[in-house]
């Protein structure tokens, strides 16, 4: 089969590109060349701009991918151009696109106070409002104003000539992850400290993770199976830990002596905010891909986590992370909690 990505330079592409490449695919990679991957024996390339891509029609054409993978689709006119740029081509185009679309997210920002129930699934309700970063100060990965996965998912899979798929993508943890998800909590266990102070809402919070190798390999089924067409998927760990016992998971498996300590709100600092509503947990049921396509993981979570702990000991980012853990408190604070506890 041939195959088209656009993106997959960084992160989760490399890993996708690899699988395709092993299940003998013909992969084809448009990208800007602002990096460099290590790309497997016979990966070709396109260097070019997102924005330009509809200059590349003539060119595209002559490749006549049979899928279309598109990492990058961030807005609505991202995929429409990309649509118009494919019309005359035979293909199914493949959009990655997020769990941030579900009515749920808006609960967690504290944009809606009516928690919905978990876990969601491919077809729990989306969110009324529309672009979740216009007016964050901090977008994350520097989404631009116009990011909506909303809008890019509709114009995806109302195109009658271009048959679509969609997979909705979890938090991602592994080598690589730019957000450095695991990153607060392993600086406080290579520090040795005592304890990592939680507050009781955060502790029972529940997400949906994913590793980047099985979200990868989730993405190359989805993309190969032609039985993914017009069809809406989740993948994420299929365990759903709290966030106390993933940190402590965490903990084992790096050799941590200390221990996750839950105390109640009413024992934190009285100026501490949390910016989330952690009310609502955000958990989906990947139960579709898993019948539909025989999707399970292929590494399991204790060998995930070692080998993110390994990266990231080994790729301390230059600039403190933005996103990761805004509930933790400083060490200060922390040893006055647990010396109230003694």
């Amino acid at each position: 089969m041939k195959i088209l990505i656009i993106g997959g330079t960084n992160f989760i592409g490399p890993p996708v590109i690899r699988h395709l490449t092993q299940m003998e695919h013909k992969v084809t990679i448009f990208h800007r060349g602002k990096t460099t991957p290590k790309l497997p024996a016979g990966v070709n390339e396109i260097i070019g701009e997102r924005k330009n891509i509809i200059q590349m029609k003539e060119k595209l054409q002559q490749l006549s991918p049979e899928v279309v993978l598109d990492m990058i689709a961030y807005t609505e006119h991202d995929v429409r151009v990309l649509s118009e740029t494919l019309q005359s081509i035979q293909a199914r185009l493949v959009v990655v696109s997020s769990m941030d679309v579900y009515q749920a997210y808006d609960v967690l920002l504290g944009k809606e106070s009516n928690v919905v129930p978990v876990p969601l699934t491919e077809d729990s309700p989306l969110r009324t409002s529309l672009y979740p970063f216009r007016e964050m100060p901090n977008k994350p990965l520097q989404a631009p104003d116009d990011y909506e996965k909303i809008l890019v998912e509709k114009v995806v899979m109302s195109n009658p000539n271009l048959p679509g798929t969609v997979i909705r993508l979890p938090m991602v943890y592994g080598e690589n992850d730019p957000l450095h998800r695991l990153l607060p909590y392993l600086e406080r266990i290579d520090d040795n400290r005592p304890a990592i102070v939680l507050p009781e809402s955060v502790a029972n919070w529940r997400g949906s993770y994913g590793y980047v190798e099985n979200v990868a390999y989730a993405i190359a089924l989805v993309v190969t199976n032609a039985r993914a067409t017009n069809r809406i998927y989740h993948v994420a760990d299929i365990e759903n830990k709290n966030e106390a016992e993933r940190i402590t998971q965490v903990g084992k498996i790096a050799h941590w002596q200390g221990k996750v300590v839950t105390v109640p709100e009413t024992q934190l600092p009285p100026e501490w905010k949390l910016p989330l509503n952690v009310k609502q947990d955000w958990l989906v049921d990947s139960t579709r891909i898993r019948q539909e396509l025989g999707y399970k993981e292929i590494v399991s979570s204790d060998e995930a986590l070692q080998r993110t702990i390994n990266w990231q000991r080994a790729n301390l980012p230059q600039q403190p992370t933005q996103f990761a853990a805004p509930y933790l408190l400083d060490y200060a604070v922390e040893d006055e909690i647990l010396g109230l506890l003694v």
